[in-house]
């Protein structure tokens, strides 16, 4: 038996691995990894950064679905989420509470082989630093939103924890999240975390880790890494929120960071602005294209790009571009290795595994390159 009952019935397997001891989780993952990196023959592998077994997402992704009570929020019509253990208590509560007024407003969820209904998705998303939430409803048209502006004080008033609250528009009838329209249904638009007691900002649309107390790790390593480098210019590519970045930084480096998300880079812009820091700036820009339009040679290059890897494209510009070393975070240890055969002249000097993702074969990677 596991600690997940969800799992143990049978409701929910999203965490394949929870019935192995963590420690074997780590070793599984750990020779996984090894396997994909032993051709590039690191000269370092660092000890795993570790993560807790529960309570450890800052972030919930419930299915609303129509039920006899109006919306039950998890997978389906038997199954409801709301008290998954992978959510701290305090996010499990609120989620009961939402449901809850959801049903008392007669909100129904959206019936996929009907096509009817309005709610599709809540996702929810919680500071680790202060408690604060956001509230994000994913709707298939503006069809409900006066009821949930109508009601919107009776759940602030049982769920105080609840900072921003939005209405996203997502008419389309396919597996596609949200939709271009966000409508904020309160004055505050963001929520503020602080890692290694630097301020980082979410909203709704910009990538934060799910896993603040592992990305606290990721970061801190990254950081010491560049230091170690020494560099006078660093670039930050897929740079999200800034993380990376402004973890990087000092008075006389100068940083540019790009992210092709808009909100992601104003967020990063606002960090940067209450550190008072002078020498960074942050461009919404997509990665190809700044690569093909890039001045002046950095030093060292971060990329912490999505699932699918640079792509050959960019590891030729970066092969271009020649920085003296490469910092690559990544999710996708199979796309990291296609991408390091590709930067073929660049040797590993260290590999850290952090996990991001305990449960599942799912982690995060950092590898530190240096050019031959």
């Amino acid at each position: 038996m596991s600690f997940c009952s969800y799992y143990d019935t049978y409701q929910c397997r999203s965490c394949s691995w929870i019935d192995y001891h963590y420690a074997e989780q780590l070793k599984l993952k750990t020779d996984r990894l090894h396997t994909l990196l032993k051709p590039f023959e690191p000269q370092e592998w660092l000890k795993p950064a570790t993560s807790p077994i529960k309570g450890f997402r800052n972030k919930a992704k419930m299915v609303a679905t129509p039920a006899a009570d109006g919306v039950v929020l998890g997978l389906s019509e038997e199954v409801s989420l709301i008290e998954c253990p992978l959510y701290d208590v305090s996010m499990q509560k609120v989620l009961h509470t939402v449901q809850q007024w959801l049903r008392e407003l007669g909100v129904k969820g959206y019936d996929v082989k009907k096509k009817k209904g309005e709610l599709k998705y809540v996702l929810l998303t919680r500071s680790t630093s202060n408690g604060s939430m956001m509230l994000r409803f994913i709707l298939r048209s503006h069809g409900i939103l006066g009821r949930l502006e109508k009601g919107l004080s009776d759940l602030l008033l049982r769920a105080p924890e609840l900072k921003v609250v939005t209405v996203n528009i997502q008419p389309v009838h396919m597996a596609i999240l949200e939709g271009d329209e966000e409508i904020f249904l309160t004055e505050q638009t963001r929520l503020e975390e602080r890692l290694n007691g630097i301020p980082l900002y979410i909203r709704p649309k910009s990538f934060f880790q799910t896993n603040a107390e592992v990305a606290e790790k990721l970061y801190r390593t990254a950081a010491e890494w560049v230091n170690e480098a020494k560099p006078a210019r660093l670039w930050d590519l897929f740079c999200g929120a800034g993380g990376f970045a402004l973890h990087c930084a000092t008075p006389e480096r100068e940083i540019i960071g790009i992210e092709i998300e808009p909100e992601a880079i104003a967020c990063a812009r606002d960090s940067a602005a209450q550190l008072e820091m002078k020498n960074i700036r942050f461009e919404s820009l997509d990665a190809a294209s700044f690569g093909a339009s890039s001045g002046a040679k950095p030093d060292v290059v971060i990329v912490n790009p999505p699932r699918r890897g640079l792509g050959e494209q960019l590891c030729k510009w970066l092969e271009r571009v020649s920085p003296e070393n490469i910092i690559y975070s990544s999710c996708n240890a199979v796309t990291l290795a296609k991408d390091m055969e590709r930067l073929s002249s660049y040797e590993c000097t260290k590999v850290q595994l952090f996990d991001m993702f305990p449960h599942t074969e799912h982690y995060e990677v950092l590898v530190f390159l240096r050019k031959i």
